[in-house]
């Protein structure tokens, strides 16, 4: 039993959000402030000719201009988004940076910016994955530049698989990775239904509210301070020194306030940004335009799933076979492994042969979005595994139930399955008057899909201290982008037995943050939770034995209750919080302060699994799609605050309408950006969204502090799967490419009354 957690507590950042006074980095106006601006290329593959910065760098007001050559002289230009500061020979995507203006004001960089003249030798360009995987196609950037994706391992930690020699593969494809279980061929001819289909989704942007924006002041002592939206400051911190050539004590991070980020928000402007303060040695801030953020930054990637699979007339799952390609732009990183990992470890698949690539395209690098990967591989394996349940005659929820992944299961890469909730969630799905109440009605129909995460894990650490006035004080390194510095606060409270308000919760900078991880990947409440529960029990034990010396009694005798600590059933025998502060922070005192320390390394994940029933209608005269109802069962391990994990569960459902219906960057053929802005980057409208139920399911994990799992990736998975699926309850035809619009829909139709 516990006393604060379980209790549906409100966020600590919502009040100063809704008043408007929470600081984000467009808000800092220090002294001696410079604004920068960016120049872009208008190509999407050309050399740089010449770059003539005279008349910008005579506009009044204008401090520097500086090309990709005054900060990289030589050298191979860099194979990351990040450390790629500006392009110095060569355009590999069009928006990319050539150039940085920087100015009194922002409007004086702005306009100054449009006076750079930059002559360019175009080049042919290769926007098509398929195309870019071919010998003859244009070659983005020698092989031998590639380097491993960092940003991969702060979301989640999945291995495995064979690596295969990109070397004998052409040149714009980065990394392929194969698993591979028992002999597919054996398992198609055991089958007795076998379909095979091919999907595609598109680039999708994580369409945050507040651009990214940097500020980098510079220090007397040749460092840098920087203020910056990230939600990873130890990250970006050790990113922005590799790439200046500092040591990483040289770099501080100041995290601010994020608008959003789903992934997004790691490290981008901030090594551009600082290399020019300390060039100028004032200090500079960079904050995007919107059609800047739509050119430049780190959107998901476009994948495409070649599928084969078998199945047997009793529902065994015979054997499943995939060539599984991500576009992953002009920089490596794509998430061809978790990807593959979870399209063939949902399920109990008899023979895997999964083979995965990524592939460079002239379009910008991709990034994390919520749950990298695995929206675009459950889209493409629910709606095969529904069409296999209606091609052997099963109902699709019993298929679902007779395999799915169980706790000790062999995922592709050999490694059982931890402790799951898979088998959970669908059994409360059967259960679910929204499955169990469907009927045949006309263009309406029901669907259901089922997605997970692995979950995501990191060293981390944290502090609590006893203040003066007998509260606490958690420090902490992990942002808070989700309300997770108030679970956080929670769980202090429990161990401490002290009502949360006496709880405070401060984020530092890295120069005095205990070490965490990215925030993101579900993982914080996971990791950071276990050493906000260590220091609270180290913080504890300290009090007590205060106590026990003072009140001469046994640890094991004593209570905290009220701000106090007494005598078990002596309720006189007591001495207070504020009373042990005292004794233990003044001239003369009898004791150490009390500080908690406590730290973590988890190594073993706690996966969640999230399913969703969705109940759509369509109308056949213009293909539109409204989505009706849809319920959302998750898999939680406990929910130590109840309101917070729905909020999770109701956004992740909100991206997953926008794959499923709304959204896809969309580029010409030769990679011109096509709808860089919220004016056409269809994004779906509140009243868009039908009404969401949500159900949480409590398989509690063994590692979890007080049997949490992280909940921020799964809901978002399911959705897009779920509702193609009712789309072809309703019409009889599956849709295999995202986004799901009017268009396809009446295209889908028309061929079906060809058919």
């Amino acid at each position: 039993m516990t006393t604060v957690l379980g209790k549906p507590l409100k966020r600590r950042d919502a009040e100063p959000k809704l008043r408007g006074d929470a600081r984000y980095t467009d808000d800092l106006h220090l002294p001696g402030l410079l604004h920068a601006r960016l120049v872009t290329s208008p190509y999407a593959h050309a050399r740089i000719l010449r770059i003539d910065c005279d008349a910008a760098r005579r506009t009044p007001g204008v401090v520097a201009v500086f090309t990709g050559h005054d900060l990289l002289p030589e050298g191979p230009e860099p194979a990351e988004r990040a450390r790629h500061l500006l392009a110095r020979d060569k355009i590999i995507y069009a928006g990319q940076p050539v150039a940085i203006v920087v100015a009194e004001s922002p409007y004086v960089a702005a306009d100054a910016a449009a006076l750079v003249e930059v002559e360019y030798d175009e080049l042919p360009a290769v926007v098509d994955p398929l195309a870019a995987m071919t010998p003859e196609a244009p070659v983005i950037r020698p092989k031998e530049l590639e380097g491993e994706w960092a940003e991969a391992g702060m979301h989640a930690t999945v291995s495995g698989g064979e690596e295969l020699d990109v070397r004998r593969l052409p040149a714009n494809v980065t990394n392929a990775v194969r698993f591979q279980r028992g002999d597919v061929m054996q398992g198609f001819a055991r089958a007795d239904v076998v379909i095979e289909r091919t999907y595609r989704t598109p680039f999708v942007h994580q369409a945050y509210l507040e651009p990214h924006a940097s500020v980098a002041v510079p220090r007397p002592d040749g460092g840098v301070t920087i203020y910056t939206t990230t939600q990873g400051q130890f990250y970006c911190r050790n990113v922005t020194a590799t790439t200046l050539g500092l040591p990483h004590e040289m770099v501080t991070i100041v995290p601010m306030e994020v608008g959003g980020g789903f992934g997004g928000k790691t490290v981008l402007l901030e090594p551009l940004v600082a290399a020019v303060a300390l060039q100028l040695g004032r200090p500079v801030k960079l904050v995007l335009t919107r059609t800047e953020e739509f050119l430049l930054a780190t959107p998901a990637p476009a994948a495409i799933f070649e599928l084969r699979a078998g199945a047997r007339r009793d529902g065994t799952l015979t054997a499943l076979r995939a060539r599984v390609i991500f576009d992953s732009g002009a920089y490596p990183g794509a998430p061809v492994t978790i990807a593959l990992l979870l399209l063939g470890g949902t399920y109990r698949w008899e023979h895997l042969d999964l083979l995965g690539y990524e592939v460079l395209t002239n379009k910008p690098g991709t990034g994390a979005y919520r749950a990298p990967g695995v929206p675009q591989a459950t889209f493409a394996l629910e709606q095969l595994i529904d069409e296999l349940a209606r091609a052997i005659g099963q109902d699709p929820l019993e298929l679902r139930l007779r395999n799915a992944a169980r706790t000790g299961d062999l995922q592709p890469n050999g490694v059982p399955w931890p402790p799951i909730g898979l088998v959970d969630v669908l059994e409360r799905a059967r259960q679910h008057p929204l499955w169990r109440s469907r009927q045949r009605r006309p263009n309406e129909g029901w669907g259901i899909a089922v997605g997970g995460w692995p979950g995501g894990i990191e060293p981390c650490a944290a502090n609590i201290r006893l203040n003066h006035d007998g509260t606490f004080t958690v420090t902490l390194g992990a942002i808070d982008i989700t309300g997770t510095h108030t679970v956080l606060a929670m769980i202090a409270a429990e161990v401490l037995e002290q009502p949360v308000e006496r709880i405070r919760v401060k984020l530092l900078p890295t120069d005095g943050a205990p070490y965490a991880g990215m925030s993101g990947g579900s993982k914080i409440t996971y990791t950071v939770g276990l050493a906000v529960q260590a220091a609270a029990e180290d913080a504890k034990r300290q009090l007590l034995e205060i106590a026990a010396n003072e009140l001469e009694a046994a640890p094991e005798d004593l209570e905290l209750v009220d701000g106090a600590i007494r005598v078990r059933g002596m309720p006189d025998r007591q001495i207070t919080l504020r009373e042990i502060a005292h004794l233990s922070m003044v001239f003369g005192g009898k004791y150490a302060p009390v500080y908690g320390t406590g730290r973590s390394v988890v190594r073993q994940q706690s996966p969640g699994f999230n399913a969703q029933i969705a109940h759509v209608a369509v109308d056949p005269d213009t293909g539109e799609v409204e989505v009706l109802d849809l319920v959302a069962i998750q898999d939680v391990g406990r929910a130590l605050n109840p309101a917070l994990v729905e909020e999770q569960v109701h956004g992740g459902v909100g991206q997953g309408i926008g794959w499923a219906l709304h959204e896809a960057m969309r580029w010409s053929e030769n990679g011109q950006p096509l709808n860089p802005s919220f004016l056409d980057y269809d994004l779906p409208k509140a009243s868009q969204l039908p009404p969401i139920a949500v159900e949480l399911v409590e398989v509690p994990s063994p590692i979890g502090p007080f049997g949490a799992k992280g909940v921020g990736e799964p809901p978002v998975v399911p959705t897009a799967a779920a509702i193609a699926n009712a789309i072809a309850d309703a019409i009889g035809v599956h849709l295999s490419e995202l986004p799901i619009t009017p268009e396809r829909m009446l295209a889908a139709l028309r061929d079906k009354a060809v058919s």
